[in-house]
């Protein structure tokens, strides 16, 4: 595939910063409608998304490249992302880290916008993926003609790498990431307003357990001392989510409980 989408004033537009920057206003469009049918305002999710953006890439890119720090020559070399080099766990630390900070100071609820955010997050990252099929990256490993070619035309042809069909990873995450969205959608609309922190917590676990599994099928992997690094982290957050939500659940419950022996 060509990774040059268009040149502007000969300048070549990369597909990953197309697809990447189009993924961002989708999901600003989708945190709009989300907060005018959840009543949230939504100039403070556009100030957290200000903020927490830049963060995310500064953290995407510094993520990738302590794991890759051998492949640099430069400091050039490090802060250039026009052919990719971004690892979306360091971009999910980094924006939520960043935005946790912001709330903090000002007093925010962090859990409250989070929530109204993580549908767009994992939309934005449904389509950043497709960033990694124009550039040849994030596959998995050989497949057979006869495997690829249940997939449609396009796909093949990009999948064809040297001679080699490849796994088509970027695109199970992808429609992993279209299903968590349109569960965190569900649960966000039939959420009690009671119960901050479940979207969040449901978007951490279930894009975490998509992750993992696809992880093992690719061959970019970072890794650190043998184990893959992105399977490390699924794991560690899905076990974080899965606690998060169980003590949401169970405080809520409490809460009931206690509120109608009062009564």
């Amino acid at each position: 595939m060509n990774p040059v989408a268009f040149k502007l004033f000969g300048l070549p537009i990369m597909w990953y910063g197309v697809l990447i920057g189009s993924g961002v206003l989708l999901a600003l469009a989708l945190a709009w409608y989300n907060c005018k049918k959840k009543n949230v305002d939504f100039d403070t999710i556009t100030t957290l998304f200000l903020i927490a953006f830049p963060c995310a890439i500064v953290g995407a890119r510094l993520y990738y490249v302590i794991f890759e720090f051998s492949r640099y020559k430069s400091f050039f070399d490090v802060i250039n992302i026009r052919q990719g080099g971004l690892a979306i766990h360091g971009g999910i630390i980094g924006a939520l880290l960043s935005a946790l900070i912001y709330t903090r100071i000002k007093k925010i609820e962090f859990l409250k916008y989070a929530d109204i955010a993580a549908p767009s997050i994992i939309l934005a990252q449904a389509i950043g993926r497709w960033g990694n099929f124009m550039n040849s990256e994030a596959h998995g490993g050989p497949v057979s003609a006869e495997f690829i070619s249940k997939f449609p035309g396009f796909i093949q042809k990009g999948m064809y790498i040297d001679g080699t069909y490849y796994q088509p990873t970027f695109l199970y995450e992808s429609a992993w990431n279209i299903v968590v969205l349109i569960i965190l959608l569900i649960i966000l609309y039939r959420k009690k307003d009671s119960h901050k922190g479940i979207v969040i917590a449901s978007y951490i676990g279930l894009y975490s357990v998509g992750r993992c599994v696809i992880e093992g099928l690719r061959t970019d992997s970072l890794m650190f001392y043998g184990f893959r690094v992105a399977q490390l982290v699924s794991i560690t957050a899905a076990l974080c989510a899965v606690v998060a939500i169980t003590y949401i659940v169970r405080n809520e419950k409490a809460k009931k409980n206690l509120n109608n022996s009062i009564k």
